[in-house]
């Protein structure tokens, strides 16, 4: 899975989208299902309630209509949607996922950790201006709904989360096919395979490869570059706030240490974490021994070494999609801090988290020559 394949660069199929992209993607879904290329699609909807979305698995074509495959929240991350569906096997479904890029980056990562088989799913990506906070949403879910429509029009992040606005990611491809939004006429948008099995689903679909996406491409990277520029500018700005142990210690020190961040990362995948676990519950003596050495022990205990063991657990992985700041019922960034942690340390290894499925993670990878820098700054 790569875009950098010589026999599918510049080359896409211009779609008419005459009753909004929306409908168009829906029609092909349903034409998929009518050929039996896909047995069930998997896509977020809008609940009955209209006040949040949810990942639906639909084997009914009709209900289709009924879906959103651009929310305004992330509700749930798609990557864990997709494990839940897969983790115990490939299964004889053919499924079509549609999600948001760094959700597909998510999946692919959770691939490689054996926590999703990908053999029978195919990974349907959508250019992402980004997602509202949920407090935001959840004020006003109407009003936001098409506040939201309005930004994707335009392509404007400002309503975004803050981790959404430095996202230089928003377009990439890493899945079987893309739908690009970006510089495509009023009324249109590309389709664009990035795999075999893209290749494979679109000629089923009579879907031709043969229109240039020039247009597309050139704006993508107008806005990953402007992106890739305010995130600098802002992580280092965040890493001059947090820098220090001191500073570290006060961007945690709200923490509740409800582990909401932990259960929603798609990354943290264990069945039982080391922080849940009776390892770290201990007898009040331990307690009093701590405060007595200390003069005094807050409680709940322990919240900043949870933020830092879960850094070092997932930040080569990390996609930065968000999710952990959104469920953090104390407002602390913690997605933009993870952020920051998951481009030094992914880039040590010149990795990007679920950039391809045939790139391996690094700390499963051997190579005799690597890291010189770290052992340079230690001798």
């Amino acid at each position: 899975m790569s875009i950098s394949e010589p026999d599918l660069k510049n080359k896409g199929a211009i779609i008419s989208a005459k009753l909004g992209t929306k409908q168009a993607i829906i029609d092909i879904l349903e034409k998929a299902m009518d050929k039996g290329i896909f047995d069930a699609v998997l896509i977020p909807m809008r609940v009955p309630a209209g006040d949040s979305f949810a990942y639906v698995l639909i084997k009914d074509k009709s209900l289709l209509k009924e879906a959103f495959p651009l929310p305004p929240v992330m509700s749930v991350q798609g990557g864990h949607a997709v494990s839940s569906v897969t983790r115990l096997g490939k299964g004889k479904t053919k499924i079509a996922v549609v999600m948001r890029p760094c959700e597909i980056r998510a999946t692919i990562e959770l691939s490689k950790l054996g926590q999703t088989n990908l053999e029978n799913i195919t990974l349907i990506s959508i250019d992402c201006p980004g997602v509202l906070p949920i407090s935001d949403f959840l004020s006003d879910p109407k009003k936001s709904i098409k506040l939201f429509d309005d930004a994707v029009q335009k392509w404007d992040d400002k309503i975004m989360r803050p981790v959404c606005q430095i996202c230089d990611k928003s377009s990439m491809i890493t899945g079987d096919i893309h739908i690009g939004t970006l510089g495509a006429k009023k009324d249109s948008f590309f389709i664009i395979s990035s795999s075999q099995k893209g290749n494979d689903v679109l000629d089923k679909l009579d879907i031709a490869l043969k229109d240039s996406i020039d247009s597309w491409e050139a704006k993508v990277k107008i806005i990953s570059e402007e992106k890739l520029k305010k995130r600098k500018k802002n992580l280092k700005e965040l890493k001059s706030k947090i820098g220090g142990i001191d500073n570290l210690l006060d961007a945690f020190s709200q923490c509740i240490n409800c582990h909401n961040c932990m259960r929603v990362c798609p990354i943290c995948y264990c069945r039982l974490c080391y922080f849940d676990s009776d390892k770290v519950k201990h007898p009040s003596e331990d307690y009093l021994q701590r405060a007595e050495s200390k003069g005094s022990i807050r409680f709940l205990p322990d919240t900043t070494l949870f933020q830092m063991g879960r850094m070092m657990h997932m930040s080569l992985s990390c996609v930065s999609c968000g999710a952990c700041e959104d469920a953090c019922p104390m407002s602390i960034p913690v997605a933009q801090i993870f952020s920051m942690v998951a481009d030094d340390t992914q880039g040590l290894f010149d990795y990007v988290s679920g950039r391809s499925l045939d790139e391996p993670l690094p700390l499963v990878t051997y190579k005799e020559e690597e890291l010189h820098e770290v052992e340079d700054a230690n001798d």
